[in-house]
């Protein structure tokens, strides 16, 4: 029994467990379900709980399992997760153990940050296109606010260099997707043209790059190297807008990929007339192609990512929950991803159902927005603290005076600050039901009409929340 696959698998996570923190084992490794070992094909089937734990532990772990799974099954085992989709229904898929994108990308450069020494060699050497192979097409949902770079993005990934698309400049604020599209053009293209050189580089890099070349004396080479690129992906180049030596150099290296119909991506969180410190010759440059806007989404496309994003991580997240995400993050892809990855944490450590309460607390912590609406935490909070009651007994079914004030002056005000509806409110404050709520707020705004001294106790409160009445 000792050499059986089931107990082969357990002495894999002994190993793995003496090589994690007792917290990672237990969030990532201790959920994951042996189900079958083939012996002809020599795989490994485990069942994980959502598609997350699947990415987390390729993109994390892969090298200590696929050491451990060595250690104890041999040579060439192929490890295949059954990922959960849809606990209600149990449903399920079978996923290999290998990058979703099948890209060939060679190691990563050792001091990434330094200028490459592949520049010392005359030809081409093979290139770490440095892409995200998670952001692609696929996953880019399209609204309103993005249609039109996204289809230009995808014709530039099939032509590379022989559209009217070329430079093509994209930009938008902080969290509308730039970085995601232009890692998807790059996707694409080194799919559909494994041959092409496709790099993305930040504008921070490769000014690092440009600092280390000057510092080595290998300007040259730097700017050799950077005009054998086929398809040039540069992000945030708006950091560039004091650095006249990298803009210069930049010009020099643009000029020669264009003139050959390489094909340049740009990405900025500011049109090229707002770039300030740019010299004209290059923005005329950057103009010359197409200049696409990336807007914030609106709501439905918040709702609509976040519907995906749930479905691809097997999370079940309510539709009311969504909405009130999706009306609270700013607009920002960014947020709105953090967002969900914090409630799936939660909801996988804490084995818990995502809830408004919960959605409250992680919104909280993980967005910041200006004009923060108020939260039921927010108002339990302040009105618990101003009446010196502990929370708990709010959530009791004490009739006490003073517990059954506080609760009709938290249902009051979450009435008055929350778009949620009453039977909402009163879910969250102690379970009660809507004619509750709607009892509660009645008898405070009769009292406020002829309670002078309570009138004036409720605006020290409402006072607290740093909110217009």
């Amino acid at each position: 029994m000792g050499n059986s696959p089931k107990a082969l698998w357990d002495n894999c996570l002994s190993l793995i467990k003496e090589n994690v923190t007792e917290q990672q084992f237990r969030t990532w490794f201790a959920p994951i379900v042996f189900e079958s070992y083939n012996e002809d094909t020599r795989t490994l089937l485990v069942q994980v709980p959502s598609m997350y734990v699947y990415e987390y532990l390729e993109q994390y772990y892969v090298g200590l399992l696929s050491k451990a799974l060595t250690r104890c099954f041999g040579q060439s085992i192929q490890l295949t997760y059954r990922i959960v989709t849809d606990k209600q229904h149990g449903l399920s898929q079978d996923v290999e153990a290998e990058a979703p994108v099948n890209i060939d990308f060679p190691q990563p450069v050792v001091g990434g940050n330094k200028a490459p020494d592949i520049l010392d060699a005359a030809v081409p050497q093979d290139l770490n296109p440095q892409l995200d192979i998670h952001k692609t097409f696929q996953n880019f949902i399209e609204g309103d606010s993005n249609k039109l770079p996204r289809t230009v993005g995808v014709s530039i990934a099939e032509h590379p260099g022989k559209s009217t698309f070329n430079p093509f400049f994209v930009y938008g604020p902080s969290g509308c997707g730039k970085t995601h599209l232009i890692n998807a053009i790059g996707v694409r293209c080194k799919e559909m043209y494994p041959a092409k050189r496709v790099l993305y580089v930040s504008a921070r890099l490769f000014q690092v790059q440009f600092t280390d070349a000057v510092r080595q004396n290998k300007v040259n080479e730097f700017i050799q190297f950077y005009q054998t690129i086929d398809v040039l992906i540069v992000d945030d180049i708006q950091e560039w807008a004091t650095a006249t030596k990298t803009l210069d150099t930049f010009f020099h290296i643009f000029d020669h990929l264009f003139r050959l119909g390489k094909q340049i991506i740009l990405a900025s969180d500011r049109p090229p007339v707002d770039l300030q410190g740019v010299k004209d010759r290059l923005l005329t440059r950057f103009a010359c192609g197409l200049i696409a806007e990336l807007e914030q989404p609106n709501v439905q496309l918040c709702i609509d990512i976040l519907k995906a994003k749930c479905r691809r991580d097997g999370l079940n997240i309510p539709a009311d929950v969504i909405q009130f995400i999706a009306e609270t993050a700013n607009g920002s892809v960014r947020d709105l991803e953090g967002v969900v990855n914090q409630l799936l944490a939660y909801s996988i450590v804490y084995n818990s159902n995502v809830d408004m309460r919960l959605a409250e607390r992680v919104i909280k912590r993980a967005v910041k927005i200006d004009n923060k609406p108020l939260t039921i935490d927010d108002i339990l909070e302040k009105v618990c603290t101003h009446y010196n009651v502990p929370q708990q007994q709010v959530f009791s079914r004490s009739r006490k005076r003073d517990y059954v004030l506080v609760r009709q002056v938290s249902m009051y005000l979450a009435q008055k600050y929350t778009k949620m509806p009453a039977s909402r409110i009163g879910q969250l404050i102690g379970g009660r039901d809507h004619s509750t709520v709607i009892h509660s707020c009645s008898t405070i705004e009769q009292r406020l009409k002829v309670d002078k001294a309570f009138l004036s106790e409720l605006n020290s409160i409402e006072n607290s929340f740093k909110l217009k009445k």
